[in-house]
């Protein structure tokens, strides 16, 4: 992964790379694989994994009410205040230093002792730490359940509802990006619940266009999935590549399929199948006729010739050279594109869902939660508050990041990050940010790859896929 990314940022002149954006890419890409790493990896909880809740501590870790919170770092004594992250890379580490500093100038009774290092290593030793008796005070922890569901099924991470009320969290964050981080205490409901983390910043999965092709093909920029399915036809007509996709590694499907999939199916039944609780239902009419849009968009050469062929960071680089007119993925891309395609690039949330609001897949950088055996956790809360504040977002902005809240605010004045920063704000307030299918049991992200991919190769029709889908999703819910 590492070795593919420093081949890529080799074909650009060092004067345009993004060192924020590409090291963004390189960990949101392990995200959306953590899922099987952590199957393997996991220190404790992998029974609970595989059914939330079961022969679980979940309920016992600790939930401070407001009104027994310290909110105020001066009044409570000298404290060490030790935090694990993985915020190593460029920009990210110079935002997360600079936070630390000015919160050590505010409050020198406060001193903190940080442990970084690389996300997949932080994976490694999570599940250790929080099951022994040195725990750190702040951590992160990834917010699907393979992670932060099984942890909190087990009662290893802190409630801050309290600390959420008391320091006035769920006025600062929309509700769609604190679903990301709340379980049920038991660990089998995710997106509602309890609150067990707050991020820093935030991604969402949308189109990328080329005005120079959309000008050459005689289009403006989609208003509606019609007007979409129009454009696709229109660049097939005129040989033109509609949209690339290098799916060789699976997991890029998911961030194809999920925008289309709003269009076809209501956002709440998305969030229930994506996170994984009970009441939903995968071989609906609804989700087949979107595995069929699918399917016939790789029938019809959409895709390209052989998109599951092709490798996602092979993909993305054919497009700022001049293949496809549309990239449907993630806004991590977008610096890195932009580097190459300067003003040309574009891009937009997908058209407004079925329930007629804007409604894509998306989500938030990994969360900054408190270890229940944490033995600092009201200097902990007091610290994440600071991280999370408007200052920071101006920071995180400042460094190159895109900030969770005040996201269209802090927005560039001009390029494809203004279009990025303004798209996520507008889904994340006015709409729904769907969780990423993966979210939704221990092997989705195995299972729904490997049918998507199947799906666009054409060896599973559609309904056979949604059946797949629906074995592996209702196995782990009837099961929770």
């Amino acid at each position: 992964m590492l070795v593919v990314c420093a081949t890529q940022a080799a074909q650009l002149d060092d004067g345009d790379r993004d060192d924020a954006a590409r090291n963004t890419l390189e960990v949101t890409m392990r995200r959306r694989n953590f899922l099987t790493s952590t199957a393997i990896i996991g220190g404790v909880g992998l029974a609970a994994a595989c059914a939330p809740g079961s022969e679980s501590g979940g309920g016992d870790a600790p939930a401070p009410k407001a009104d027994e919170i310290v909110t105020d770092p001066a009044e409570l004594g000298d404290v060490t205040l030790v935090m694990w992250d993985q915020e190593v890379r460029g920009a990210q580490n110079d935002a997360i230093e600079s936070l630390i500093a000015s919160f050590q100038e505010k409050y020198p009774n406060i001193t903190i002792e940080r442990v970084s290092q690389s996300n997949d290593d932080l994976q490694q030793q999570t599940g250790l730490a929080l099951s022994g008796n040195d725990v750190p005070d702040v951590l992160q922890v990834n917010n699907a359940r393979g992670d932060m569901g099984t942890f909190v099924a087990d009662g290893l991470l802190t409630d801050l509802t309290g600390y959420a009320e008391a320091y006035g969290w769920e006025d600062r964050f929309t509700e769609s990006v604190l679903a990301k981080t709340r379980y049920s205490k038991d660990g089998v409901t995710f997106g509602e619940g309890e609150l067990y983390g707050l991020p820093q910043t935030g991604e969402i999965c949308g189109i990328f266009y080329s005005q120079k092709k959309l000008d050459e093909l005689g289009v403006e920029a989609p208003t509606s999935w019609d007007e979409l399915f129009t454009l696709v036809d229109t660049a097939l007509e005129k040989d033109e590549q509609p949209i690339v996709l290098g799916n060789l590694d699976k997991w890029p499907a998911f961030h194809v399929f999920g925008p289309l999939q709003a269009n076809f199916v209501d956002a709440e039944t998305i969030v229930t199948l994506g996170m994984g609780n009970a009441g939903a239902d995968w071989t609906s009419d609804d989700n087949v006729a979107a595995l069929t849009q699918l399917a016939d968009w790789a029938k019809d050469k959409a895709f390209g010739d052989s998109p599951n062929g092709l490798g996602y960071d092979d993909a993305w680089p054919t497009f700022t050279e001049g293949t496809g007119v549309l990239l449907i993925g993630g806004s991590w891309l977008g610096p890195d594109m932009e580097a190459v395609m300067k003003e040309d690039l574009r891009f937009m949330a997908p058209p407004a869902g079925k329930d007629g609001t804007a409604a894509t897949t998306g989500g938030t950088g990994i969360p900054f939660s408190i270890p229940a055996a944490a033995k600092n956790a009201d200097a902990a809360a007091a610290f994440i508050d600071y991280i999370t504040s408007d200052e920071a977002m101006d920071l995180i902005a400042e460094a190159g990041g895109m900030p969770v809240n005040r996201t269209a605010e802090l927005a560039p004045d001009s390029g494809v990050n203004k279009d990025i920063y303004e798209a996520f704000d507008a889904v994340s307030h006015d709409g729904t940010l769907l969780p990423y299918l993966d979210y939704a049991t221990p092997s989705f992200a195995d299972t729904g790859g490997a049918v998507l991919q199947e799906v666009i190769g054409g060896q599973t029709e559609p309904a056979d896929a949604a059946q797949k889908l629906q074995d592996d999703y209702g196995e782990f819910t009837e099961g929770s």
